[in-house]
C-alpha cells in the first residue's frame, strides 16, 4: 500500500515561512495533479493549492501571493513554499495526489502564532 508521507510542519510566528513537503512511498502510476488541502479547527477541509503534471497551477485566494506549490515529476514529490503566514493559516495540511484513485496523506500541523 502505497502511503504519502508529509514533512515540515511546525509552529511559525506570524510573519514567518514554512516548507511542506511531501512524497510518495512508492511508485503511484497515472498521476495527473498533487496538492495540499488543510483543514481548519471546525471547518470543512478545503483546497490550497494544486499542480498538474503539465505545471498548470490554481491556488486558493486566501493564499495566493503567499504560497507557491512545485513538484518533481520524476521523485513524484510535492512542496508547498509557504511566506508571510498569518494567523488564519493554522491548520492540518494534507497532501494528496490525484491519479487512478486518490491518495492523501496523514496530515501535519501548521500553527501560526506569535
Amino acid at each position: 500500500q502505497v502511503q504519502l508521507v508529509e514533512s515540515g510542519g511546525g509552529l511559525v510566528q506570524p510573519g514567518g515561512s514554512l516548507r511542506l513537503s511531501c512524497a510518495a512511498s512508492g511508485s503511484i502510476f497515472g498521476i495527473v495533479a498533487m496538492g495540499w488541502y488543510r483543514q481548519a479547527p471546525g471547518k470543512q477541509r478545503a483546497l490550497v493549492a494544486i499542480i498538474t503534471t503539465g505545471r498548470n497551477t490554481n491556488y486558493a485566494d486566501s493564499v495566493k501571493g503567499r504560497f507557491t506549490i512545485s513538484r518533481d515529476n520524476a521523485k513524484n514529490t510535492v512542496n508547498l513554499q509557504m511566506n508571510s503566514l498569518k494567523p488564519e493559516d493554522t491548520a492540518v495540511y494534507y497532501c494528496y495526489f490525484r491519479a487512478l484513485k486518490d491518495y492523501w496523506g496523514q496530515g501535519t500541523q501548521v500553527t501560526v502564532s506569535s
